[in-house]
């Protein structure tokens, strides 16, 4: 799974990135964590791209209660076009979510765990792969995780999906609506310059959120 990540980008960055005329200041998160706010990037309709604040934890349309949300941080890019949750967010409402980078968690034996900080080596933002949804005029996401890569492998059996710059328009695209012509950004071979940090476990408490938690370990 993919349950804490990093956005350090400032609004310029962020705008010659991933092509937008306006966004607004944001802050640096070292730290972000589900039911929090997240920056994402969606494309309705024959319209602009745009930049918006959402909560992360996807909340269904046809959901009762919101807490659904806390268990639907992430979605298997394997199975999200069959699951009632994510398939017709797959066809109709895919964003990007800008990173700097994300963390995983290596497990040392039964009692510790190691926190690793996965970034491009460029240090540039980059795009996770997401879905959106709308509920009560609450607009909220969810991060598509895939099979590790290399560099991944050795740390956590999960991943998300990353993107690559010349993928944004094709998983922006409301026109493809079939998932088999989206299958092929998930494979995480074919991001490359990836790089593995151990880092201190402040991470671990969604509380601290500053730039500690991307130092490497001493």
């Amino acid at each position: 799974m993919c349950g804490r990540f990093a956005f350090l980008a400032s609004s310029e960055e962020i705008a010659t990135a991933f092509g937008l005329q306006n966004v607004p200041d944001f802050p640096p998160r070292y730290n972000i964590a589900p039911s929090q706010p997240v920056a994402v990037i969606r494309q309705l309709q024959h319209q602009p791209r745009e930049f918006r604040l959402m909560q992360w934890g996807l909340i269904p349309s046809w959901a009762k209660d919101p807490s659904i949300g806390y268990k639907l941080i992430n979605a298997r890019c394997e199975t999200a076009h069959e699951k009632p949750a994510f398939r017709s967010a797959l066809k109709y409402r895919r964003c990007l979510i800008p990173a700097s980078g994300f963390y995983e968690w290596q497990k040392i034996d039964k009692s510790t765990k190691q926190p690793y900080y996965f970034s491009r080596a460029q240090a540039k933002p980059f795009a996770l792969a997401g879905l959106w949804e709308s509920w009560n005029e609450i607009e909220t996401c969810t991060i598509l995780t895939t099979q590790p890569n290399a560099v991944v492998a050795p740390v956590h059996q999960r991943m998300p999906v990353i993107l690559d710059p010349e993928d944004y328009s094709t998983w922006l695209d409301f026109d493809i609506q079939s998932p088999k012509q989206l299958f092929h950004l998930f494979d995480s071979e074919r991001i490359q310059h990836l790089r593995a940090t151990p880092v201190s476990k402040l991470v671990n408490n969604a509380k601290v959120d500053r730039p500690e938690c991307i130092k490497p370990k001493p």
